[in-house]
């Protein structure tokens, strides 16, 4: 059961009006496990309804109010100083983003107001890697393009030329950060296409390798070419070689424009650029010119440097493919993210100790009754002291 209520001017869902605990959600999360999460262990919960898509900091001002113990906020919201003071001001205990990433958390912040930082990882590696993997297929075979051909009444029938794309099988797909969502991605484009594979990754990614190494011997013993896989030095030397280039970095200082004009150049002219990292890890003013300077060259975006934005042209470019921010969006996953972030807030406020390990599967899909009484995962806990 749950009422509505009015909180700052903003409309609320409230579950379990006489939970001990207050914590604010400050939009509507897909499932229910995560809300049994926060009511069993005695919250009283609040979810903004607002039909605004963004909440800024004033809103989240007001949602926080006087009295607040925890918040479970969204990756598109400014968490820097301002809203941690409030919350800290609050009583908050507990933060935690909806999102596997946190380049909208100012982290220092947090620690600085005393508070913790919980994150969502572990359940976004195949659902990321299965939007990228599609986006790599539709932008390589023109498949948006031939879907509003054909909505539009332009199909007067087959000819040999109609929307020819670019085959994979048997090309070279580079990817540029060997983390878990690379690795899938990598293994799907590897065992899927034949595809040989180069990386370029701050360290060597040894598991990786030897899977492919494997992957490549059990070929030949089937009477198949074996693939390859190799890491390479530079950005350059794999943008040069690749047939497709997927981003699977994080977004820092180092990797903010890492794909430029001039690294655009330097890939072929036929190849495929997919991002379903973060949007600023590409110039996309200089992706837009260069898509309009070279039509047979292809991408395939879930993320944009001014989102939910883009950049002017964008749209126009008919070799582009776009999403709007999906590449999590399988019940599965988004319930999970959900699930974390409530195990986050609702274990820092019941003082529970930190997880300690990268397999968060029993908070996912275990029995409800077998909740680990841990907090998933807190990406400031050493700097204080959990």
């Amino acid at each position: 059961m749950s009422s509505t209520a009015q909180v700052g001017g903003l409309p609320v869902q409230v579950y379990q009006p006489d939970g001990k605990h207050r914590v604010v959600v400050t939009k509507h999360l897909p499932g229910t496990r995560w809300l049994d999460v926060l009511v069993s262990n005695g919250c009283r919960v609040e979810v903004c309804t607002s039909e605004k898509t963004i909440l800024d900091v004033e809103d989240i001002q007001k949602l926080i109010g006087t009295q607040c113990d925890g918040v479970i906020g969204q990756l598109t919201e400014d968490w820097g100083t301002t809203l941690f003071q409030s919350l800290r001001q609050a009583g908050g205990k507990a933060y935690s983003n909806y999102a596997v990433g946190y380049n909208n958390v100012d982290v220092a912040a947090a620690t600085a107001n005393g508070i913790p930082v919980g994150n969502t990882p572990g359940v976004l590696t195949e659902t990321t890697a299965e939007i990228a993997a599609s986006l790599t297929l539709a932008a390589a075979r023109r498949i948006v393009e031939a879907d509003t051909f054909m909505r539009n009444g332009k199909y007067k029938g087959w000819l040999p030329d109609l929307f020819v794309g670019k085959l994979l099988q048997g090309k070279t797909v580079g990817i540029i950060g060997a983390g878990r969502i690379g690795t899938a991605y990598a293994k799907m484009m590897v065992e899927g296409h034949k595809m040989d594979l180069v990386y370029f990754n701050p360290i060597p990614a040894e598991q990786l390798e030897t899977y492919m190494e494997a992957y490549g011997k059990f070929l030949e013993s089937q009477g198949e070419k074996p693939v390859t896989c190799r890491r390479v030095e530079t950005v350059e030397e794999l943008l040069e070689v690749s047939d497709v280039v997927s981003l699977h970095c994080l977004l820092d200082k180092t990797t903010t424009h890492l794909m430029n004009a001039e690294r655009l150049n330097r890939m072929k002219k036929d190849a495929v650029l997919v991002n379903s990292s973060r949007g600023p890890v590409i110039d996309e003013t200089a992706l837009v010119a260069h898509l309009k300077a070279n039509p047979e060259f292809r991408c395939g975006l879930d993320v944009f440097e001014d989102e939910p934005d883009m950049k002017p042209g964008l749209a126009d470019c008919p070799n582009a493919v776009i999403l709007p921010h999906i590449a999590s969006a399988s019940l599965w996953t988004r319930g999970g993210m959900a699930t974390l972030a409530a195990c986050n807030v609702a274990g820092l406020l019941q003082k529970y100790p930190m997880h300690g390990s990268q397999d968060v599967l029993p908070f996912v899909d275990g029995p409800f009754a077998q909740l680990p009484k841990a907090c998933p995962s807190v990406v400031n806990a050493k700097d204080l002291g959990m």
